[in-house]
């Protein structure tokens, strides 16, 4: 009995292109998000660390280890923000996919905003200090990990829940018992 199938999830053939939204059931942005939630958590949770154990020699580079994987997500934020709002053009208004939509994308903006400023104090206001932790970097810390948490549910909400910018399957064969793989039929 078969156990892998790699080609069905990653052919694109016969797949409308929809611009920055991607490919009919493959859109760019969520796994554009992967990598701008990910180092929204990370990078913070280095902090932390090294605020925790700021007393060990090691804690400047777990800080400055942090910065950099915050400063790498502040970089792909651009075009994860690009993606998301070509899927929000595609929304109708009035609708709740509308306002949940508006929803995450006021979250991930403000999100935007305390990473900027963070990476500001971090770098250019914190001056001979931007090289250890501090507690107001903390705060930021624990704002961003606050504000991705709630952003990336609303957002997995959308796609989980509600199914937005996904191809559903109602009986699709795929379900069913079969030593055959079944490509998108688009």
């Amino acid at each position: 009995m078969r156990r892998f199938s790699f080609r069905p999830g990653l052919d694109i053939r016969g797949r409308q292109f929809r611009g920055l939204r991607g490919f009919a059931g493959k859109p760019l942005h969520p796994p554009l998000t992967d990598l701008t939630v990910g180092a929204y958590v990370i990078g913070p949770l280095l902090d932390l660390i090294a605020l925790v154990f700021r007393d060990r020699p090691w804690s400047g580079d777990v800080f400055q280890a942090g910065g950099w994987v915050i400063l790498a997500g502040a970089a792909t934020s651009l075009l994860t923000a690009l993606t998301g709002f070509a899927d929000w053009l595609d929304t109708d208004k009035g609708t709740q996919i509308r306002r949940m939509a508006n929803a995450h994308a006021v979250t991930m903006i403000l999100l935007t905003l305390v990473v900027l400023a963070g990476l500001w104090y971090r770098y250019l206001a914190a001056g001979d200090h931007s090289d250890s932790p501090s507690t107001i970097l903390a705060l930021v810390d624990l704002a961003l990990l606050g504000l991705v948490t709630l952003g990336g549910t609303l957002g997995g909400s959308l796609t989980y829940d509600w199914g937005f910018n996904v191809e559903t399957a109602s009986d699709n064969p795929v379900y069913h018992p079969s030593q055959n793989d079944i490509i998108h039929p688009n």
